[in-house]
């Protein structure tokens, strides 16, 4: 009875660190984004199968619209905007849509940065 009691109270004093340590890309869009829609037809349908949609998985909010609770280093201007969040507050930031190619090494980049594992791509 003891051990299960334990067991209990480590997992309590566990979920609240697990919850605070989040991890995730935070995508800034708005209607009629021509480079939201470019990123969305080329890398939205694959992006949660990757390993990086697995280490940061993808949350979107409406730039004109939601206020998410997020420390932003600064103010997010430009549709898509990346923000790579961690623990409530921005680690890093791709500004715009560069293409395909550009996007996943600019990724790769922040997450190497933050610290965050997802191995290269080939």
């Amino acid at each position: 009875m003891r051990s299960i009691k334990t067991f209990f109270l480590l997992i309590m004093t566990w979920l609240p660190v697990a919850a605070w340590a989040d991890t995730y890309l935070l995508m800034a869009e708005e209607p009629g984004c021509y480079w939201c829609a470019k990123w969305n037809s080329e890398i939205s349908h694959i992006y949660a199968k990757t390993d990086e949609g697995r280490a940061a998985p993808l949350k979107r909010y409406d730039l004109r619209v939601d206020t998410p609770d997020v420390d932003f280093t600064s103010k997010v201007r430009f549709t898509p905007t990346f923000i790579l969040v961690q623990n409530g507050a921005e680690v890093g930031r791709i500004e715009g849509y560069p293409g395909e190619e550009f996007f996943w090494g600019l990724l790769k980049m922040m997450l190497d940065d933050a610290s965050i594992v997802a191995p290269e791509r080939s």
